[in-house]
């Protein structure tokens, strides 16, 4: 038997569907950077709610990164490491970051899908099981960029409205982190 062949009975993990959960690494290594740079380019301009709220994100995803990371390691498979290059770090408002998360959430949600249905057309069980916390994850990260976005139309963004947008999403990030 070749070293190939070996390697490839004694792996669960099919080639096609660790290809799709490190693309996945990828996405969930960039959405960290993303928020991160978001969270950074708030803090500066004086949004330490909507700051913190990014910062506790970005390590979220890094998280979830991680779970995918080690699930093909441990299903015999070989995760990557993503290069991440190309992260925007300046932003013209407040309100355009949280269009911009809400329109990411929705990519990744879709990416989760992808992988979720891959899975269960290959009768992948235990890959299709694992993917089935970041649906539910994927609903809640969806429904919280909608809450945070629809401030800015409830608010407004005149006058104290930034002021009292950042207030709320302190609000938002520590009904969803109370442990934070």
């Amino acid at each position: 038997m070749k070293a190939k062949e070996i390697v490839t009975l004694q792996r669960s993990l099919l080639v096609d569907t660790e290809k799709l959960l490190n693309t996945q690494v990828e996405m969930e290594g960039t959405s960290s950077a993303y928020y991160l740079s978001m969270a950074s380019w708030c803090h500066m301009m004086g949004y330490e709610n909507a700051a913190k709220y990014l910062y506790t994100h970005s390590d979220e995803e890094r998280m979830h990164m991680m779970k995918i990371f080690q699930y093909i390691n441990e299903a015999g498979g070989h995760a990557f490491q993503p290069e991440i290059t190309g992260i925007r770090h300046n932003f013209n408002s407040l309100r355009e970051i949280f269009e911009l998360i809400l329109e990411h959430e929705i990519a990744v949600t879709k990416s989760i899908n992808n992988i979720v249905d891959h899975a269960f057309s290959k009768k992948d069980f235990a890959t299709f099981s694992f993917m089935q916390w970041y649906v539910t994850e994927q609903r809640e990260e969806e429904t919280m960029s909608r809450r945070a976005l629809e401030l800015f139309d409830i608010i407004g963004e005149e006058g104290v409205g930034l002021w009292t947008i950042d207030q709320e999403l302190g609000k938002l990030h520590a009904a969803a982190h109370p442990q934070v």
